[in-house]
């Protein structure tokens, strides 16, 4: 066990963008304890419990919430997520590099509890890029996918001003490849592209 602390890492970017997929291939590349989220909502078909998410009801979540085991929450298109608290804690204590995926609320609120956190934000290349991902995953019904967009929108205006690094996903090993370089850094502020 080392005695230095870990790094909490923060990756964030509209629905869409491909976010697991670079976490996925970032695992490949830089050790990490990757947090699952619990969410409210339901599983889509491949997705395991556990692994890609913790499924919980509603009553649930809110236990979580209200006993204050969870390290940040929020709502994002009907259905509630967060962060398990505890085991974060633990892990950056051991001294291992933590990555949270998570939506640009929450990462919001872990940056003001641990302004040390490392975010970046992943954006696509384009809004029209992002509407063919979103429409080409089918297993979202139109209504959403435009009120997704909507929100990739105000989430693309805000970024620069919300988080350390912005990111274009155009490729993901050039996503990853960037991303390495922010990690390996040492801490500052500054926008990729």
């Amino acid at each position: 066990m080392s005695t230095d602390r870990g790094r909490l890492i923060v990756v964030s970017g509209p629905s869409g963008v491909g976010k697991s997929t670079v976490v996925a291939a970032l695992h490949e590349r830089h050790p990490f304890f990757f947090s699952v989220s619990v969410t409210t909502r339901r599983r889509r078909p491949g997705e395991v419990d556990g692994v890609d998410y913790r499924f919980v009801t509603p009553e649930t979540f809110d236990r979580l919430r209200s006993s204050g085991r969870l390290l940040e929450w929020t709502e994002y298109a009907g259905h509630q997520y967060g962060t398990p608290k505890d085991p974060v804690l633990e892990q950056l204590a051991s001294g291992n590099d933590v990555l949270l995926d998570i939506e640009v609320n929450g990462a919001a609120q872990v940056k003001a509890a641990f302004p040390e956190a490392i975010t970046v934000f992943v954006a696509p290349p384009s809004m029209e890029a992002l509407e063919e991902r979103l429409r080409g995953r089918g297993d979202t019904d139109p209504e959403q996918i435009d009120r997704r967009l909507e929100i990739a929108a105000w989430q693309l205006s805000n970024a620069r001003d919300t988080f350390d690094h912005v990111v274009v996903n155009r490729r993901v090993e050039d996503t990853v490849a960037q991303i390495l370089r922010i990690l390996a850094a040492p801490p500052t502020r500054a926008d990729s592209s």
